[in-house]
């Protein structure tokens, strides 16, 4: 016999936190502030905000919000790649250590925890990256304390990790929003597919993802006029995710900061 019942459930939800044992790690997840004497700097937290931007964009049918999730899939894979081989080249310092010498991980006691809000895959992504930062600094910190590099070293290898992650930061900030076109809007060459492509004037669009045959892996699924909306009765088991910002729930959060006893300064 057929089930005469419909199951309503609710959307799944799960607590995620962020640890980080260090300042460098933290002043990267919070970004900086612009002032008179320095420029402002985006962070991971308003990168995250971008990212789910653009994935809202991309949902809407956007070619050009969908290039843009590929542009940062692309270069979070390359900042993997520069972190592993800044990494493979602190194993080779660290391979200099006397075996008579048992040297354990360096932790904060005090180290900065953060709830995360986050409703992209990609975002997440971002997150990996930033505590695989904050344990290379760790690493570096601790082999600049036992000699086994210098603090020229220790500062050039400190600014070349951070490097990596602002100029991924940097890529997201190029967005300029949901460009009000929709791909069938762009093939009909209409007044929103000129709009849309005088805001993005500066990317040259490939034929494959105007066509929307590439898309990112991490893609949502498009929602076109008339489709159902997405929801837990519709049978998918997805998660719901928390859309609101994610610098609301961290204030007053700063004073947490990791200190430890190898100096940041």
């Amino acid at each position: 016999m057929a089930d005469t019942f419909q199951l309503n459930l609710g959307s799944l939800r799960s607590s995620v936190n962020l640890t980080l044992h260090t300042h460098h790690a933290s002043r990267l997840w919070f970004g900086r502030q612009r002032s008179d004497n320095k420029p402002g700097m985006i962070g991971l937290s308003g990168f995250s905000n971008i990212i789910n931007r653009i994935s809202a964009g991309a949902a809407k049918d956007d070619p050009y919000s969908d290039l843009f999730l590929i542009i940062i899939e692309d270069k979070i894979e390359e900042s993997e790649q520069q972190l592993t081989a800044i990494d493979e080249r602190l194993d080779q310092v660290m391979a200099m250590l006397p075996k008579q010498l048992d040297v354990g991980t360096n932790l904060s006691i005090q180290p900065l925890k953060l709830p995360l809000y986050l409703n992209s895959p990609l975002a997440f992504k971002g997150v990996y990256l930033l505590t695989r930062y904050d344990e290379l600094v760790r690493r570096i910190l601790l082999a600049a304390h036992i000699g086994l590099i210098d603090n020229g070293s220790k500062e050039g290898w400190l600014d070349e990790g951070a490097a990596v992650l602002r100029r991924l930061y940097g890529v997201g900030q190029r967005y300029k929003g949901y460009s009000g076109a929709s791909r069938d809007d762009i093939a009909a060459n209409n007044a929103r597919a000129t709009n849309a492509k005088e805001m993005y004037g500066f990317l040259e669009m490939p034929q494959d993802v105007l066509e929307g045959t590439r898309r990112s892996k991490f893609a949502p699924a498009i929602q076109r006029p008339g489709d159902a909306p997405a929801s837990s009765s519709s049978g998918d088991d997805g998660f719901d995710g928390d859309s609101a910002d994610e610098d609301e729930h961290l204030g007053g959060m700063t004073s947490s900061h990791a200190a430890t006893e190898m100096s940041e300064a």
